[in-house]
């Protein structure tokens, strides 16, 4: 009887051992794929600050989505569209620099907040140019799938962007101080 609790007691351990041994497994691939997922956005992004956009299609998908609130009439349902849009802000403005201040990942999920600054020395929609500097604050995340950026969510302050370039009148006394 004893030799039998033993050996059952035994092959308990090893299939406890097993179990976790299993689980940190997983984990570290978690972890790894979490990993990797950031380094692609952290590619992706220096690729856009470095204005390689035929490099894009690495870290993109080809059926890659867009969603911003602080642009809503501009619609991005594909890379191709995403490269326009960038080539456009490059016509709008030649000087444009971003900084990336913070990169967090959780499974297909990379945060990102940034900052971009810019003079508009083009077009800018129905806006002309004005000659004027401004800088600005983002924050979105992506979602990754096959190792490829495949959704993006992206805001920014878009009225403090356009009171900066002189496009938008700043709020008024009134309106200050009903706060």
């Amino acid at each position: 009887m004893k030799s039998k609790l033993i050996r059952f007691l035994s092959f308990a351990a090893f299939i406890g051992v097993l179990f976790i041994a299993i689980n940190m497994m997983s984990c570290a691939n978690l972890n790894s794929e979490t990993e990797r997922n950031k380094e692609i956005v952290i590619n992706a992004l220096k690729t856009i600050q470095d204005k390689l956009y035929n490099e894009l299609n690495q870290y993109y998908a080809e059926n890659f989505v867009r969603h911003c609130q602080a642009t809503p009439g501009v619609v991005v349902d594909s890379l191709e569209d995403f490269k326009a849009l960038l080539r456009n802000w490059d016509k709008t403005f030649t000087d444009i620099e971003y900084q990336t201040q913070a990169i967090i990942a959780e499974g297909d999920l990379v945060a990102f907040y940034c900052s971009f600054s810019a003079t508009q020395t083009g077009q800018m929609g129905p806006f002309p140019p004005t000659g004027k500097r401004m800088s600005a604050e983002c924050a979105g995340y992506h979602r990754i799938a096959n190792e490829k950026i495949v959704e993006t969510w992206v805001t920014w302050d878009n009225m403090a962007t356009l009171q900066q370039l002189g496009l938008s009148p700043p709020p008024s006394e009134e309106a200050n101080s009903n706060r």
